[in-house]
Order: C-alpha cells, then structure tokens, then sequence
C-alpha cells in the first residue's frame, strides 16, 4: 500500500539515525491506526539487512501472535530464510511468549541465538536470562505505556554492542511529559491516518434506558447482518467456575494488567470509589448475549486472557477468518489488535476505563473502510465519569 508522506518522514529518520555511531533512541508516538508497525517492520529489516537481529516486545501475547501473523505475511517469501520457497535475502520471523510449550521455545531460542531468526517477537518472554541473541541491533517495544525503563534496558542488555531503541505508543504524550518521562529519548509523531480509515461514532448509552439498551443490540445486529463483525469489552472475566473472576492462573504475566479492573485516571485525580454496582463479567454476558432475540442465530465468542495461548489464538484467528460474529473480551484486545472487518464494538461499564484506554479500544475498529461505530455502556451518572465518556465520544483526535 502507499505509505503516507508521515511514514516516510519518520522512517527516513530512523534510517539516518539507525546509521550512525551511536544507539538511536527515538520515541515514535502516533494516531490509533496511523501505521506505526510499518515503519517499525521498515527499520527491523534494516537491522537484518546490516546482518543484525531486531526485536519487538509486545504487552500481550493476543498482540505478539498478531505481529508474527502480520509480519509474516506482509514479508511473504522474505520471511522463509533457510526454507523452500524462501527469497535469496530472507530471514525468519520467530515468536517467543510465556504459554509455548517447551520444545517450542527450545526451538525459537535456538533460532533467535544462532542468528537464523533475524525478527524475534514476543511478550516479557523475551527479557529472561536464557535467551540469547546472535547480535541484537534494534529494540522496538510496542506500547512503551505496558512496560517500566528497566524493562526496556533489560532487553537493550542483550546486544553485543548497545542496540538501537525504538519505543512507540498509540496514547498521545504531551511534549511536557514526553520530556520528562523520556528524557532519554528523541521524539516523532504520526498524525495522519492511512487511506481507507473510516470515521468512527461514538455514541454514550444509559444502561437504565432499555430501550437505548434494546437499540445497542440491533444495531449489532445489524452490522453483523450486512457482513461485519462486532467486539463487546468487558471490564472483568467473570466466574467461569474457578471462583469470582480473580486474575490468578493466568498464562502470561504480560496479560495480567489487562485482567484487571483499572479506573486508568488519566488526569491524575483521585481514583473513583468503588461502585456499588457488581462490573459486567466476560461470561454473564457472553451468556445474556446468547439469550438475547436481536443476535439470534449469530456466532459468539469469549476471549480473555487467562485462557492458553493456543485458544487464544484460534480465537483470534477464527475471528480474523471471519467464523465469529461477535467476540465478548476483555481489554486483550486493546492494543495492536487489527481485524478490518470490525465495525462496531459496545463497551460495557465504560464508567470504569480511562480516556486512553477507551480510545484504544475505539481504535479496534473502522479500520477496514466501513464506518465503526463505538457504544459506551454506563450505569452511571456520575459527573466525572460522564465528563469522560463525553469528551471521548466528542472527538477521535487522540491528542485533544
């Protein structure tokens, strides 16, 4: 596809400062959907090319699987290093997360030390001491906002010689904070979304309304029915039989803040009490879902982290394939996730997200050229919450 005149920009920069004597740290903070992965692919191909080995620490292990299946399909023959129908100048793509099974991860950490894997994804995996790189060129973390500075330096420990950095985030930093926060590091901004991004309404529902209620699911419906698919977003997983929902048995601790419920205060007043309301769960409501009339006959699917790392991906996969309907989650699915047959996506209890994380949620979807079209779900009318959900329902723009 055509890179926009910012991608270009941006990864001319990289490529200059990735040809320097000295480690490029450069914080890339862009637009939900603005293409950040791209320029990142752009500059760990550079790192391949120049003999190197590059890596890309995701939050998630839903978001990790995701990068390998993308990467590896935007790369196509380039990505086959060593194997039958590979191109003369390929590598491989290896995944490292903390669900593989054994001879998985032997596998991949072979690869990754042996140098035969020039791309290496993978979760928090990465950053323990057994897993050596042949010579570590580049460091792309993928929502810096998920990980702490000793994380980051954990993996920059690696290289031979101190790699390149690359940090991006999909939740605007103002410059003042930028500065502070990531005083070590430059800064470059994505503002302009790619063609074939579809705008977004974003719409506040009362849940003591029913009929607004009643409403959110037709129109559900509807999408589904004119052939898209849906995303519904919980705040907690809910009893599925090992107890009330607590975060503990989960297979990957990259997942666990996903898990949890967070009142993400963004302008850091204090947290909101504890509402006396039980939160909606994964499961009620994937089970209400199915007792409702409006999505008779659809196909619902349930998606949280504390399920394995395989279900999770057959989830994912049968949901970019197009086999579910409608995917109940809880916020997995909030970064990097990119199926762009989804247009609408409810969120339940949005009382209880932050700014930032219901516009990453919002970002999910009108990302294949089909209007999106967010519902947040509240049972409250609490003026700062509402003062909330109104400003993320007014604007798109990610930095107002």
């Amino acid at each position: 596809f055509e890179l926009t005149a910012g991608q270009r920009e941006v990864g001319e920069t990289i490529a200059d400062e990735m040809g320097r004597e000295v480690p490029m740290h450069r914080l890339l903070q862009g637009e939900v959907g603005s293409g950040k992965t791209v320029v990142a692919l752009r500059a760990m191909l550079a790192a391949v090319d120049a003999g190197g080995q590059a890596a890309l620490l995701a939050p998630t292990e839903v978001l990790a699987g995701q990068h390998h299946r993308t990467i590896t399909a935007m790369l196509g023959d380039l990505a086959a290093g060593g194997m039958l129908g590979g191109a003369d100048h390929a590598t491989r793509v290896a995944l490292l997360t903390g669900s593989q099974s054994t001879a998985a991860r032997r596998r991949t950490m072979l690869d990754v030390a042996s140098g035969d894997a020039g791309i290496v994804i993978g979760t928090h995996a990465l950053l323990q001491e057994n897993v050596d790189f042949f010579d570590l060129a580049l460091v792309v973390v993928d929502e810096q906002h998920r990980f702490g500075v000793e994380q980051r330096d954990a993996l920059r420990g690696k290289g031979v010689v101190p790699p390149h950095v690359l940090v991006m985030t999909a939740t605007p930093i103002p410059r003042t904070v930028a500065m502070t926060v990531f005083g070590d590091l430059e800064t470059s901004t994505l503002r302009e979304l790619p063609a074939g991004r579809a705008p977004i309404t974003t719409h506040v529902v009362p849940e003591d309304r029913p009929e607004w209620m009643a409403r959110t699911w037709s129109r559900v419906a509807e999408e589904v029915r004119a052939g898209r698919q849906a995303y519904v977003v919980c705040p907690r997983i809910g009893d599925d039989g090992t107890g009330d929902g607590s975060i503990d048995g989960l297979t990957d601790g990259a997942d666990l803040r996903d898990e949890v419920d967070r009142t993400d205060d963004d302008e850091g007043a204090a947290p909101a009490p504890a509402p006396p309301r039980p939160l909606k769960s994964v499961y009620a409501v994937h089970a209400a879902l199915l007792e409702q009339p409006a999505l008779a006959g659809l196909s619902i699917g349930v998606l949280h982290g504390r399920l394995s790392g395989e279900d999770k991906d057959a989830l994912m996969a049968r949901f970019q394939h197009g086999d579910l309907d409608v995917l109940v989650s809880t916020t997995v699915i909030e970064v990097g996730v990119d199926v762009a047959n989804a247009s609408v996506m409810v969120v339940m209890d949005a009382d209880r997200f932050g700014v930032s994380q219901l516009h990453q949620l919002r970002g999910r979807i009108g990302r294949g050229g089909h209007p999106g079209l967010c519902l947040l779900v509240t049972g409250t009318d609490a003026e700062p919450a509402m003062t909330r959900l109104s400003a993320v329902a007014a604007t798109t723009d990610g930095f107002e």
